[in-house]
């Protein structure tokens, strides 16, 4: 191929068609050097653009990607210490082009699959440029922590110096508290700037009505979509999938980070006092540490969520203390609650023992010991599509392994006729 562009190419931005000359020669299985020729890029240009707006079209399902797996003697448990372990390498996606576009293997390669679209790429381009968009940098949750915290202090006479220092965990500066309240965001509770003993001299904003958008990186939705998660699944129909939600009273706390077993209607879950991603990544590794590794790769090989902040950061709840792929994590579309249905329907009936009108350390849950006790009657419910059996007894019979697990860690089947899903239970 030639070079149909003119070296003075070479500083502007890639338009959509030469996106979609670098798809089509990705297509072809020309190589980033030749794609860079004919755009008059430089290597990097092209290597950059391809790596950054791949997608990936289909996670691999091996806990690691390993170059014998066809031939494993040891169940595909993968691990880095296995003697026949060889990691697994494509020319094609992990050097030159890139990406997976045109392979003659690719409906049969069961390692994780890239794909490079012009148009989606494109499209990420421009929503990177109009970056800079209207709007805060929270949403109606965080105003409601901030305000919690902010409002008592300005009612009180503080300034906004003493109160980032009094509360450090409140997670803005001093200026950005001072901004906020200019611009209004704690207006419903009517503290205004001029509230402040000393009010700063800057630029105020011009528009009276407050947006938030919460910028978020999206990055990490990339290739776990819900759309993906049914590509996946229907490759892989065999894998368990668990759900995995939070819920809480307050919005200052405690919160529980909920799992919900669909093969065994078992529900299970950990006590936080912060609703951090930090906190949902520990939460994993301590559900890995209680049932073990091995049955951790067996019974979660998919967590599916919601878009909670608390779940941004996948690759560390994929990921084991190793580097290796545990699990694999999808998450549902926005507003479409449904599609984890069963965990929210095993939700209602956390709200019969902890109703959202009350909190819950009013209610009695200080801690893992009362939840375990909530779990342990929930567990002990029967269900009518199991034809009576409780999800204590479904353990029992498909996995008594993982029963004794979480039986250790004190989750205790109650009598059928002792369970109680009422609030009273934590004041027994």
């Amino acid at each position: 191929m030639t070079a149909i562009y003119r070296n003075s190419n070479k500083n502007k931005h890639l338009t959509l068609e030469e996106r979609i000359i670098i798809e089509r020669s990705i297509e072809k299985g020309s190589t980033k050097t030749a794609i860079a020729k004919v755009l008059g890029k430089d290597n990097s240009t092209v290597g950059k653009e391809i790596a950054q707006h791949r997608t990936l079209t289909y996670p691999c399902a091996l806990p690691l990607e390993c170059a014998v797996y066809k031939k494993c003697k040891h169940g595909r448990l993968c691990h880095k210490d296995c003697p026949d372990y060889r990691p697994f390498y494509c020319p094609r996606r992990d050097r030159s082009p890139g990406a997976c576009n045109g392979c003659p293997t690719y409906a049969n390669c069961r390692f994780s699959k890239y794909r490079y679209e012009a148009y989606k790429a494109q499209a990420n381009y421009k929503e990177v440029l109009v970056g800079t968009r209207k709007g805060l940098d929270l949403d109606k949750d965080d105003v409601d922590r901030l305000a919690s915290i902010v409002v008592p202090a300005i009612k009180k006479g503080l300034s906004p110096y003493h109160i980032v220092h009094m509360y450090p965990d409140i997670g803005i500066s001093e200026k950005t508290l001072y901004n906020y309240i200019a611009q209004g965001v704690f207006r419903p509770w009517n503290v205004i700037d001029l509230d402040l003993r000393q009010k700063v001299k800057r630029k105020q904003p011009k528009k009276e009505t407050v947006t938030y958008k919460k910028r978020e990186d999206k990055k990490h939705l990339k290739g776990r979509l819900y759309t993906d998660y049914l590509q996946y699944i229907s490759e892989e129909p065999d894998l368990s999938t668990v759900q995995m939600d939070t819920i809480y009273n307050r919005i200052e706390g405690p919160f529980i980070q909920t799992f919900h077993f669909l093969e065994y209607d078992f529900s299970f879950g950990f006590f936080h006092e912060k609703r951090t991603a930090e906190n949902m990544v520990k939460g994993i590794n301590l559900l890995e540490d209680i049932i073990g590794k091995d049955l951790f790769i067996q019974h979660i090989r998919i967590l599916l969520t919601d878009r909670g902040g608390e779940f941004s950061n996948p690759e560390a709840m994929e990921k084991d203390s190793d580097g290796l792929t545990r699990t694999r994590i999808f998450y549902c579309d926005p507003q479409a609650a449904w599609q984890k249905g069963a965990l929210e329907k095993r939700h209602t009936e956390w709200r019969y023992i902890l109703p959202k009108e009350i909190g819950l350390r009013e209610l009695g849950l200080l801690g893992q010991d009362d939840l375990n006790l909530v779990l342990s009657h929930l567990n002990s419910v029967p269900r009518e599509k199991t034809r009576g059996k409780s999800p204590f007894e479904l353990l029992q019979f498909f996995c008594p392994e993982l029963l004794g697990a979480f039986t250790d860690f004190g989750i205790h089947e109650i009598p059928k006729d002792e369970v109680i899903l009422m609030p009273y239970l934590l004041k027994k």
